[in-house]
C-alpha cells in the first residue's frame, strides 16, 4: 500500500474527530470566536516549536508567506462559518453539503493541474453534485424557518468555498515550500484574526462559557496538529484529487458521532446522501 494512501486515511480519523469537535462547540454554546483562537493558538505553538526542532530551512520566504496568508485566510473563514452552520442546520445536513469543496478541487486539479479523470471519476461528481438535491427533500429541514435554513445554506456556502481554497493552497504548500513553517505562518495568521474576532464579539461571554471554549479549542488544536500534517505529507507524495478524496470523508465520522451522542435523527433523506456522498468519494478514488 503507497504511502500518501496510509498517510490520508489517518488523516481522514483524525480529522473527522476534529470536526465533531466543531459539533461539540456549538451544542455547547460557545463562543465561536474564542473556540477557534484557542484551536488555532495551539496548532500554531505546536507547529512553530516543531519546525524549530526540526531544523527545516525556507527557500523562499516570500512564496511561504503568501501560501500562508492565502491558506489562513481560507482556513479562518471556514472554521468560522463552519461552526455556526451547526447551530442553523443539522451536522447530519451539514456535513454532506460541506463535502462539495472536494468537487471543486478536482475541478481545479483537471483544469490546471491536468489531471485526467476517469468515467468512474467523472460519476462520483454527479453523485457528489445530487446529494444536494436529495437533502433539499429533507422533510425536518423543510419545517425550520425560512430565515433559519437560508442562514445556514449561507454559513454553509462560505464553508465550501473556503475549504475548496485551502485545500488547494496545502498542495502547493507541500510540494514548494517547509510544511511545517508553512503550518506555523498559516495558524499564527489564523489565530490573530480569531483574537481580533475574540474583542468585537458581544456580549462578553462568561467565565465557564469561556472555559468549556479553551478545552475543546486545545483540544481540536492537538488533533489538527496531527491530522494536517499528516494531510500535508501525503500531499507531498500523491494525488491532489485522490486525497482530498479520501481525506473528505471526514464528515462521516462527525456525522455518526453526532448521532451517537447527540441523538440527531438520522432519516431516508439523510442515511440516502450519506450513502451517495460515500459512493461518490469511492468513485472518485477510482
Amino acid at each position: 500500500m503507497q504511502n500518501w494512501y496510509t498517510l490520508s486515511i489517518a488523516a481522514l480519523l483524525l480529522m473527522g474527530t476534529q470536526r465533531f469537535l466543531y459539533k461539540v462547540a456549538a451544542e455547547r454554546k460557545c463562543s465561536n470566536p474564542h473556540t477557534t483562537f484557542f484551536f488555532m493558538a495551539t496548532v500554531a505553538v505546536l507547529s512553530s516549536s516543531m519546525f524549530l526542532l526540526s531544523g527545516q530551512t525556507v527557500s523562499n520566504p516570500r512564496f511561504l508567506l503568501f501560501i500562508a496568508l492565502l491558506n489562513s485566510a481560507a482556513f479562518l473563514a471556514g472554521t468560522l462559518s463552519h461552526i455556526e452552520a451547526l447551530k442553523h442546520i443539522p451536522a447530519t445536513v451539514a456535513y454532506p453539503i460541506i463535502r462539495f469543496n472536494i468537487v471543486i478541487v478536482i475541478l481545479f486539479s483537471i483544469i490546471f493541474l491536468h489531471d485526467r479523470p476517469s468515467l468512474y471519476q467523472l460519476a462520483g461528481i454527479l453523485a457528489a453534485l445530487s446529494v444536494m438535491i436529495i437533502l433539499s427533500q429533507d422533510y425536518e429541514l423543510r419545517q425550520q424557518s425560512f430565515q433559519d435554513k437560508r442562514s445556514g445554506y449561507l454559513l454553509v456556502a462560505t464553508c465550501v468555498c473556503s475549504g475548496a481554497i485551502a485545500s488547494i493552497s496545502c498542495k502547493f504548500a507541500a510540494i514548494l515550500t517547509s510544511d511545517l513553517g508553512f503550518m506555523a505562518l498559516s495558524y499564527f495568521f489564523s489565530s490573530i484574526g480569531a483574537y481580533i474576532l475574540t474583542k468585537r464579539s458581544t456580549p462578553a461571554i462568561s467565565p465557564q462559557n469561556k472555559r468549556d471554549a479553551f478545552i475543546i479549542g486545545v483540544f481540536m488544536g492537538f488533533i489538527n496538529f496531527a491530522g494536517f500534517y499528516l494531510f500535508l505529507q501525503a500531499l507531498s507524495m500523491g494525488p491532489l484529487s485522490i486525497i482530498v478524496s479520501i481525506t473528505g470523508m471526514h464528515f462521516i465520522i462527525a456525522a455518526l458521532l453526532s448521532v451517537l451522542v447527540y441523538h440527531e435523527h438520522l432519516t431516508p433523506f439523510r442515511i440516502a446522501a450519506l450513502t451517495l456522498t460515500v459512493a461518490s468519494i469511492i468513485l472518485l478514488r477510482l
